[in-house]
């Protein structure tokens, strides 16, 4: 881990060369470039993972509005907008998104004896899932940059989003798909906003090859999270997290569970918690112990915490029914690895059948959510079986994805409808009177 990616690292000071409010920096060599003067999606000097800095870095009070854009102090643009891209003044293409629920779940709280339980639901996004928030500054960086095509892999949730905020710029999008791997209701969403869907004979690992290779041949505009501007939008989750709970549970939580797939939501996280203490707006002390919970059969994050490795071994074959985290390499683990070592925390790996119950559960506490978000509830079961999590900690939980997302899951986690004759009297004999 470098230096820059520790809590303790101070606040980063405008590199020479650079004007403007925010650079890129690679987090391995620390070479620093102009945010947009040209397409960058990793370090030319070593190859590195490149992220956004800030020259200076707000604290609350200077948050305003709802949603993402409440935070563009934060972010690289000063606002959303709602219509298509202007290249003389780009800005997120805004549908807009943020500002989701986050519920509360008595029972499964009670269940689990915990001091307080809460379940941030990202479903709740325009297109269903997290990656709006990254699509609304990711998208605006196109006009900055000035390239007219996107493109993305996908598990799915990613393909919906950009189509849909791609549609809403007027720009041509491009999403590739593992063939037979991704939930029809995603599919459903990146064709209904005009995206061009392309199916690859292999997995989602192989989609982000050639997406990359296209990228790096100037043929289009990548906007998977290793485009360091998408996960700026993303790290508006740990500070709407942070304010809610602040407001209404007087402090803030001790742990914080999401789903990896890629690790964006994690790296992103943890970016938004180190701004926030070099900001002097969160003790270190209070920083939420980030927590990752991948699906048994594809769990090479969850690997490399265990193991004290410092980066993943990609794992060629990966299966589960969690389609949106059905990944064997996980991009964002250089930034992601440190963020649960540094807060803290831990990665756990649990079954098919355990995220399965985990979806049942939020859905009778009246939360519906797709697999993949599920696993997080399966994840904070697991640790406190093994006795990792205590009874004492305020938890938040990450729901990434509506129940929609992937009908077929939701049915095959579901009791099968019973059939009745057409008259009262035989409703009231089924159900008993």
């Amino acid at each position: 881990m470098t230096d820059a990616l520790s809590l303790d690292a101070p606040a980063p000071t405008r590199p020479d060369g650079v004007d403007a409010d925010c650079w890129l920096a690679c987090i391995d060599c620390g070479a620093t470039y102009p945010p947009f003067a040209a397409v960058r999606y990793a370090c030319d000097d070593c190859g590195g993972l490149l992220e956004v800095r800030y020259a200076d870095l707000p604290d609350w009070d200077e948050f305003s509005g709802r949603g993402v854009w409440r935070y563009a102090d934060a972010l690289p643009f000063e606002t959303g907008r709602t219509g298509p891209v202007d290249p003389e003044n780009p800005a997120g293409v805004s549908l807009p998104e943020g500002d989701t629920p986050l519920y509360e779940v008595p029972g499964i709280e009670a269940d689990l004896g915990l001091d307080r339980l809460r379940v941030k639901h990202e479903g709740m996004n325009p297109t269903g899932s997290f990656k709006d928030r990254g699509m609304t500054v990711g998208v605006g960086a196109v006009a900055a940059v000035g390239v007219d095509r996107l493109a993305c892999a996908s598990t799915g949730n990613t393909s919906a989003a950009l189509a849909a905020y791609g549609a809403r710029a007027d720009l041509e999008t491009l999403v590739l798909l593992p063939a037979g791997k991704v939930a029809a209701g995603k599919v459903a969403q990146a064709a209904i906003h005009d995206a061009r869907i392309l199916e690859v004979d292999g997995n989602f690992d192989d989609c982000l090859d050639i997406v990359q290779e296209l990228a790096n041949r100037g043929e289009a505009y990548l906007l998977n999270s290793l485009n360091p501007f998408r996960l700026e939008g993303q790290k508006t989750i740990g500070l709407e997290i942070l304010e809610r709970f602040r407001d209404e549970e007087g402090g803030f939580p001790d742990r914080i569970v999401l789903p990896v797939g890629n690790a964006g939501n994690t790296a992103a996280l943890y970016k938004c918690f180190r701004e926030l203490v070099q900001a002097g707006a969160l003790a270190r002390a209070d920083v939420p112990k980030l927590t990752g919970v991948q699906a048994a059969g594809a769990a090479p994050f969850v690997e490399a915490i265990e193991s004290g490795a410092e980066g993943v071994e990609r794992w060629d074959h990966v299966e589960t029914r969690a389609t949106a985290i059905r990944i064997g390499e996980p991009v964002n683990a250089p930034k992601a690895l440190p963020g649960v070592r540094e807060t803290g925390g831990t990665a756990v790996a649990v079954t098919d059948e355990q995220i399965t119950e985990a979806q049942r559960e939020l859905a009778r506490e009246g939360i519906g959510v797709e697999p993949a978000s599920a696993a997080s509830i399966a994840g904070l079961r697991e640790l406190r079986e093994r006795g990792e999590i205590d009874a004492d900690e305020r938890v938040v939980c990450l729901t990434t994805g509506h129940l929609l997302k992937d009908p077929e899951a939701a049915t095959a986690a579901s009791d099968d409808p019973e059939p009745v004759g057409n008259d009262v009297d035989a409703v009231l004999e089924l159900v008993g009177e």
